[in-house]
Order: structure tokens, then sequence, then C-alpha cells
């Protein structure tokens, strides 16, 4: 028994040993207003297992929340409706694209390709979201200064910034107590364009 234990201990000691701390700075330029900021790192030389997870992207007052929602590739998310009113939530984006016809309660999507998903609603075209769907686990949000923090094993990392309005990757040596090359996003060209409906036709009315 206790040498079991002496075992799981230095099998501990070494897991901990091989944990890192990734963390830098995203610069922006070119943003006109404040949108969420999202760092996701991929392993390089290897291959990591993603864990995918539940999550929600509930509609109220005829609106997404959250607008923006990024998961690992595998996860499932439900959609739900707390208005009192019916939604028609779909996406064309391929491969994945989805129609959850109408609904009152909830329906869940489980996103099995990397991509970024345009949503939409197909009675209220003012309802918009995005649901990136990427190839890893260790995803940060960065903060209002601009910093991230990724707890990853030691290695070698592919770290991608991200906002809906642009991306910039960069290869970065993950290490502990390390910091990684700023990466700078230009949303400078960012051009909002408006949707079809599913049909692919323009929106002719909002059904209340």
């Amino acid at each position: 028994m206790q040498t079991r234990l002496i075992i799981a201990m230095v099998l501990l000691a070494g897991a901990v040993a091989q944990a890192a701390e990734l963390k830098g700075e995203v610069k922006v330029a070119g943003r006109s207003a404040a949108v969420p900021t999202y760092v996701w790192a991929e392993p390089l030389g290897g291959s990591a297992a993603v864990k995918p997870g539940h999550f929600t992207m509930k509609q109220v007052n005829k609106d997404f929340t959250p607008h923006v929602l990024v998961v690992p590739v595998g996860s499932t998310v439900n959609f739900s409706n707390e208005d009192t009113v019916l939604h028609n939530i779909f996406s064309k984006t391929k491969p994945g694209e989805f129609d959850l016809g109408l609904y009152k309660t909830s329906k869940p999507v489980t996103f099995k390709t990397a991509n970024t998903y345009r949503v939409f609603c197909n009675i209220h075209p003012a309802m918009t979201a995005v649901i990136l769907v990427v190839p890893t686990s260790h995803i940060a949000e960065v903060d209002a200064k601009g910093h991230y923090r990724l707890e990853v094993p030691a290695g070698k990392y592919r770290v991608t910034a991200w906002s809906e309005r642009a991306a910039a990757p960069v290869t970065v040596e993950a290490a502990a107590g390390g910091s990684a090359p700023a990466l700078t996003l230009d949303e400078s060209k960012y051009l909002e364009l408006p949707h079809k409906n599913k049909f692919g036709k323009d929106y002719k009315y909002e059904k209340r």
C-alpha cells in the first residue's frame, strides 16, 4: 500500500512539473468598440486530448446570450429559448450547418467540426451570434487590458488570437512563468454585412 502511494505521489509530482503557464498580450488595431476577444493554444509536434463540454446559448429579449461562444470541438451547445415567442435558430456555415425549426423550449446541437459558425434566427433578423469551435481545450478570454493566461502542459504551441472581426496566429514555446510574443489583431477592414434568412432570401418582416 505504501509503495503504491509513493508511486502515485511521484506520478503526480511529474504531472505538476510538466504544467506550464502560457501568457501574453493581444493588441488590437482599428477597433471602434469593445468586442469579446479570445485566445486558444494548439500543441505542436503531437496531439492532446480535446475535452468537449456542454454549453448554453440563451435567447432572451430576442437576443443571443452570450453573443460569442468559444468551445472545444465535439462540444454540445443547448439553444435555450427563454422568450415568450418562437425562435427558429439556424446556421448556414458548412460543414455543420443546422436548422432547429420553430421551438419554445430548447434544442441541442453538437459541433463536430472546428469552424466559425454564424448563427441567426429565421424570424428575428436582428438576432445574430457566433459560435467558434476550436481543436483544443486550451481556451482563454482576453481581459480588458489585452492580457491572457493559459495553463497548459509544457511544450510548443500554435497560439491564435481571435475576435469576430479578425484573427492572427503565431507559434510560441510554452514555458512555466514565460510570456508569448504579442499578437496583433487588425480589425480596420471589418465590414458587417446584412444576412439572408435560411432560404437565402431577404427578411420581409419580423414576426412578433
